[in-house]
């Protein structure tokens, strides 16, 4: 397969690699980005992976809580002028009301009537009113005893770029003060699951596999390599243990005492973490690259 120089530019820009070194781990891997992303990590050569922090949408999150239920709407626009209009702010706030009183999923979000139309035509009457694209892109329920809520970046009481929900057991009242506190972590540390119970077992495999490669490459290229039974009884596990604490909730360091695993943190707040959501905008959607000067050349071109 040919290796383009935008196959380099997206390698480099998601692993933080040398041109040379993104260029040679597409070769060996045929182009396959995520093989290639791998095969930097295992020579030590990436940094950790984060497709979501380059890739972006517009628009706004919308969080509603009530009487241990929960939820966060996204609603995707064009461009950030749109996101900042009081028009589209209203409509934001109005279908995640919606959501909350009735809705279970997006399907049934888009299909719940408000104002007496279903909610799709009033995203529709708005794009026309406002003359711009919009998505009613995805929702998260979150139910439990208590269920606290959090906006970074709010535009708008409720609104923002990224929405958390946070539900626990146990008195409300500790529940609802370090909540907040949990919820702000999560919204800073973008966790891959609850617990190491609820990780995606395909991605502990991935993992195992890029950990072991490495470790197996650093030991044979050691001057003083260790036996094979420390690597995979010792080294290993240990790389797993430390992966597992970084991207599970409970085994996090709680940003607000680093002392402290948020699990720990929670046992001595008397409070248990049953569940969360995070909803950031753009999160996993491409966003096309404009070339402005060439936008504006073909305009003229009137082509």
């Amino acid at each position: 397969m040919a290796i383009t120089a935008a196959m380099v530019k997206e390698l480099r820009e998601t692993t933080g690699a040398g041109m040379m070194d993104a260029k040679k781990a597409l070769t060996e891997t045929d182009g396959n980005m995520d093989a290639a992303i791998d095969w930097l990590r295992t020579k030590g050569l990436a940094k950790a992976a984060k497709k979501a922090d380059r890739v972006a949408a517009e628009g706004l999150v919308g969080v509603q809580v009530t009487n241990g239920r929960g939820v966060a709407i996204e609603i995707n626009s064009e461009t950030d002028f749109v996101a900042k209009n009081a028009d589209f702010q209203q409509l934001v706030r109005e279908i995640s009301e919606v959501a909350l009183e009735t809705a279970t999923d997006v399907e049934v979000l888009r299909a719940t009537h408000l104002n007496g139309k279903p909610v799709s035509e009033v995203l529709t009457d708005a794009i026309a009113r406002i003359g711009e694209n919009m998505t009613l892109r995805r929702m998260h329920v979150l139910e439990g005893d208590t269920v606290v809520s959090y906006v970074h970046n709010a535009a708008a009481d409720g609104m923002g770029k990224i929405g958390v929900l946070v539900a626990l057991n146990g008195p409300a009242e500790k529940a609802q003060a370090i909540g907040k506190q949990f919820a702000m972590h999560i919204a800073a540390t973008n966790p891959v699951s609850l617990s190491e119970a609820t990780l995606d077992p395909t991605v502990l495999e991935r993992e195992l596999q890029v950990q072991t490669a490495k470790a197996l490459e650093e030991n044979a290229s050691s001057d003083k390599p260790k036996p094979e039974a420390v690597i995979q009884n010792n080294i290993i596990p240990g790389r797993m243990k430390k992966f597992v604490a970084e991207n599970t909730l409970l085994g996090q360091a709680f940003v607000m005492n680093p002392d402290l695993t948020v699990e720990q943190a929670a046992k001595d707040a008397g409070v248990e973490i049953t569940g969360y959501a995070r909803v950031m905008v753009g999160e996993g959607i491409e966003k096309k690259e404009e070339d402005f000067a060439a936008e504006v050349a073909k305009t003229l071109g009137g082509n």
